[in-house]
């Protein structure tokens, strides 16, 4: 059974059909999935879709295309929520990880230094309340590495989603004992150097995402919008890749996710 460790159920392509998109998941033997939200709004609006939906957990930070606009406020009901300050329900209790943050140097809808305060507050974040990490970081992987240097203790608690690096990357990655997780960018025909990573990735430090509703893989790549069913294609991919069988492959990366993100088993 397979974990789709990074989606975005909320998001306008995905939550009008919310049920069936979880349905379907179940079909392709996708259990469990980690919705990640990327605003503070986004994290109410994830909360209430969990309530009647026991397989899905949450990841809430605020994304670094934000970090130009966030308010205090924002980083005060982010700060809350991780502190368990927002209500005691059930789905309180299955959020799971700090993230996506990070830096993103691609676009320029916020500058290097306001993306930073913004990483550097919620870091701190995490290792306040003892929660792993997910990064999102796109053209400004060395910098995400040295400033999570300065944050020890987050050692091993930390995961690269989307990784799409090539080798010396995923060693430094690697390196300071973090995960690398990949989507179906992977199976992509240019996607040679992270095909690479993914060989190089030991057999503890791998999972398998979806980033849906983006990144289809092949060989649905044309299918839109993508969705945590689609996981099991790259997980076979990598299965295949790697010269694992898909049954091992994908018992590994569900203990991965389990034991980083400190999940019930099944």
């Amino acid at each position: 059974m397979l974990i789709d460790t990074h989606c975005h159920l909320t998001f306008d392509d995905l939550s009008p059909q919310v049920d069936a998109v979880l349905d379907r998941a179940r079909e392709a033997d996708v259990q469990r999935v980690i919705t990640v939200a990327t605003t503070v709004v986004g994290a109410r609006d994830a909360l209430n879709l969990m309530e009647s939906r026991q397989q899905v957990f949450l990841a809430a930070g605020i994304h670094p295309h934000e970090a130009a606009k966030v308010t205090p406020d924002d980083l005060d009901a982010l700060a809350d929520l991780h502190r368990g300050r927002w209500n005691d329900s059930d789905a309180m209790k299955r959020l799971v990880a700090v993230g996506e943050i990070g830096l993103d140097f691609h676009y320029d809808f916020a500058t290097p230094e306001q993306q930073e305060t913004l990483f550097r507050f919620q870091l701190e974040l995490a290792r306040e309340t003892d929660r792993p990490v997910i990064i999102h970081a796109r053209q400004a992987e060395v910098q995400a590495c040295d400033i999570l240097a300065d944050y020890p203790a987050l050692a091993e608690r930390v995961v690269f989603h989307c990784f799409s690096g090539g080798p010396e990357l995923a060693r430094r990655v690697l390196d300071m004992g973090f995960l690398l997780s990949f989507t179906g960018v992977v199976t992509f025909k240019n996607a040679g150097t992270i095909r690479d990573s993914a060989r190089l990735a030991p057999a503890d430090r791998i999972m398998v995402e979806t980033d849906a509703p983006f990144l289809s893989p092949e060989p649905i790549r044309k299918i839109r919008p993508c969705e945590p069913a689609f996981v099991a294609h790259t997980a076979r991919f990598l299965a295949e890749l790697r010269k694992e069988t898909f049954d091992a492959f994908a018992a590994t990366t569900t203990a991965n996710a389990e034991r980083l993100f400190k999940l019930p088993g099944e």
